[in-house]
């Protein structure tokens, strides 16, 4: 019986690939536009697309078909209409150029939109001008890779997101260039998908940006120079391993904000020169590990409502202020971290100093609660301030210390 619902398998595949055709779409032949060509083509047809200009409104994909460009031909929206609709499942788009999207906050108008499909690959294209970039809606298991992704908004209301994921489960975005959006990448009620190798920079507000979506891994991807930097909301089972996040400044910018997060892992990161490496607010059971915080204001704040972080094994080198917080009570581990500050001593020579780190100086707890403080730094009182806190702390919290700190920076 097995055999031959393999055999019936193995011929309905046969004629599925026998019948699919190669539809042709140019001035040159039988097809003059691609909104003909679909009409005509049935499921598992391929439509390669040559080189022109096409000006047709919203293309409406409701087949199981892959479209094709042939030398990047131009999908051209005219500032009016949402250029591609995707409304069946299995279709593959690849290899064009689609620009000049309308505008709507109501509509949320895209240059390709995905419809509650499954299977959607989309690979290869440039899409510039538009007002959303790609939107998966309701979508599972589809790959968005390999898009260069460039809108030119000058405010936030006038610029939607790059990659806009709504709802949706195993999504697979690698790979992507987004600049000059909103958000470059925004992730609501998305659960069980990765965000890999994708460069995320000069976008209004977030590189990334995401909430309410459990389970997710970011993985080597570049978020910088944007507005705020990235940020991470009422969330949990989140994995970010070897990113960048670079030159994010700003009175309300970092490299990465945690909200309301917890049961996640943060490791084999880059905080480079951002105003804040990490923010921590509400944040529960997050284990920071093996990431270095180079050159920034602050290398990490966290706030009172924080509880159970487990900060190890880390660098921090070159930062303003190792880190700050808000309040007295601290429950939260440091331990067995590098920092360049640290004035300690190592007599059995185990690497690792043999009196605790206090990485909240009296100063940096002054200037958290007073910013224009900060005309003040480098100056005699300031350290005369931190050395006297050092020798007789009162005002630094107790417990915020290392126990263990390293003598010398992890090769990471």
């Amino acid at each position: 019986m097995n055999r031959k619902i393999f055999i019936l398998t193995g011929l309905l595949l046969v004629r599925f690939i026998t019948d699919a055709r190669i539809i042709r779409v140019g001035k040159q032949q039988q097809f003059h536009t691609i909104s003909e060509a679909i009409t005509a083509s049935v499921n598992g047809d391929s439509i390669l697309v040559e080189y022109g200009i096409y000006k047709e409104k919203n293309i409406d994909i409701n087949k199981s078909i892959t479209l094709l460009g042939m030398h990047y031909p131009v999908l051209d929206g005219e500032h009016k209409y949402q250029i591609i609709s995707i409304k069946a499942d299995h279709v593959t788009l690849k290899g064009f150029r689609i620009e000049h999207s309308g505008v709507s906050s109501l509509d949320d108008i895209a240059a390709i939109k995905i419809y509650s499909c499954r299977e959607v690959t989309i690979s290869d294209n440039i899409i510039n001008d538009t007002f959303f970039g790609i939107y998966s809606q309701s979508s599972v298991n589809c790959l968005i890779e390999n898009n260069r992704l460039t809108a030119f908004g000058k405010t936030e209301q006038q610029s939607g997101n790059g990659i806009h994921c709504w709802k949706s489960d195993s999504l697979r975005i690698i790979g992507n260039t987004v600049t000059g959006h909103r958000d470059g990448i925004y992730f609501e009620f998305v659960t069980n998908s990765v965000i890999w190798r994708n460069d995320s920079y000069k976008n209004m507000r977030y590189g990334l940006h995401f909430m309410f979506s459990n389970n997710d891994a970011y993985i080597s991807n570049i978020f910088r120079n944007n507005g705020a930097g990235v940020s991470v909301m009422f969330t949990h089972g989140v994995k970010m391993f070897n990113n960048y996040f670079e030159e994010n400044w700003g009175d309300a910018a970092y490299g990465i904000f945690l909200k309301e997060i917890s049961d996640s892992y943060i490791s084999g990161n880059k905080f480079l020169r951002n105003t804040s490496g990490i923010f921590m607010e509400g944040a529960s059971r997050i284990r920071v590990e093996k990431n270095e915080f180079k050159d920034n204001g602050w290398a990490m704040k966290i706030q009172a409502s924080c509880m159970d972080n487990v900060i190890t094994n880390n660098n921090f080198e070159g930062n303003t202020f190792d880190v700050g917080t808000n309040g007295t009570l601290v429950m939260n581990s440091f331990d067995r971290n590098y920092w360049d500050k640290y004035e300690g001593y190592d007599l059995n020579r185990d690497n690792i100093g043999d009196i605790p780190y206090r990485p909240v100086s009296l100063y940096s707890m002054i200037v958290e609660k007073n910013p224009a403080a900060m005309m003040l730094y480098r100056s005699f009182m300031t350290t005369l301030l931190d050395k006297s806190e050092k020798i007789l702390p009162t005002l630094t919290p107790e417990n915020l210390k290392d126990n263990y700190p390293l003598m010398k920076p992890l090769h990471l």
